[in-house]
């Protein structure tokens, strides 16, 4: 296995091109699946309890039993995340996938599929972002709405936020894509949540109509032990377009500034603005990375 990334899957740790499911197993055939990721931060995983709250809750919403103790889950985590962040030579992502599996009447054994896998954090191709900021661009594509399907629930079917994000890179293929619920407020983007700033004052959208992050939450815990006021509220295009500054977090980007939405720039006119570059260093406070520094060493020179 030198070299090549491992999984857990089957009860034992592989390199990763051996694990194989059926093509009949639910998540491949209907979309019934769920899955968490975090990452690693100097090595470590971070809030993985909060990470397998929101598996367990999200297994609880499709009906699906969890296929081991949640201890054994954690402890194979931090395995297969410890054996791939040497292979990369940096922090990781870590992923727990679970499906319903493959059902007995088409011959499997009605058991779960759970596989834990882990991919490299693509510092490169993200690290300008913490340089210049990222362009956000909302689709025309509505979030599912949670009278039709819960965003709290993180399932692998991904494609209301695919197709909105396939949308946007048509348009700006460099953009960050943020879908709009069902009223026309911002929801979300594909693994990140948003925030605006005006007059000193952070503004997320409802946890209802979105998946509310874990490091979501961590900046809101953050921003009340700044004292920095926060909402969750509907926020609107007119927010969006009058806001001083605006960041995105998600489980890899952490806290990373926006630049525009729509093609409007932020007010403040800094990249980042004095909030978010307060929030950035109150995140790495707390998980003991200096994460933007992690970021910017992968530019190119000059």
């Amino acid at each position: 296995m030198a070299g090549e990334r491992v999984a857990w899957y089957r009860g034992e740790i592989i390199p990763e091109s051996e694990v194989r499911i059926s093509f009949r197993d639910a998540a491949a055939v209907r979309g019934e699946g769920v899955y968490d990721t975090e990452r690693t931060l100097g090595g470590r995983v971070f809030r993985l309890d909060q990470h397998l709250d929101r598996l367990w809750r999200s297994m609880a919403y499709l009906g699906i039993e969890p296929p081991m103790e949640r201890a054994e889950l954690a402890a194979i985590t931090h395995e297969v995340a410890g054996r791939n962040a040497e292979i990369a030579g940096d922090d990781v992502w870590v992923t727990q996938r679970v499906s319903r599996g493959v059902p007995r009447e088409h011959g499997g054994d009605g058991r779960p599929t759970l596989i834990v896998e882990s991919l490299p954090i693509p510092f490169a191709t993200r690290a300008a972002g913490y340089r210049d900021g990222v362009r956000v661009v909302t689709s025309s594509l509505c979030r599912t709405p949670p009278w039709a399907l819960s965003p709290q629930a993180k399932t692998t079917n991904l494609l209301n936020l695919m197709l909105g994000a396939q949308q946007v890179r048509d348009v700006d293929p460099g953009a960050w894509a943020i879908l709009l619920d069902e009223h026309g407020n911002l929801g979300e983007g594909g693994g990140a949540n948003i925030f605006v700033v005006k007059g000193g004052r952070l503004a997320t959208p409802q946890a209802r109509f979105v998946l509310p992050g874990i490091t979501r939450d961590a900046v809101l815990e953050l921003a009340a032990a700044e004292g920095i006021p926060a909402d969750e509220r509907d926020v609107d295009l007119f927010d969006a377009a009058t806001a001083d500054e605006a960041f995105v977090t998600s489980t890899s980007l952490c806290v990373c500034p926006v630049a525009s939405i729509n093609g409007r720039p932020m007010r403040v006119g800094a990249v980042p603005g004095p909030v978010t570059r307060r929030l950035q260093e109150a995140f790495s406070r707390l998980v003991g990375v200096d994460f933007v520094a992690q970021y910017l060493r992968y530019l190119p020179p000059g």
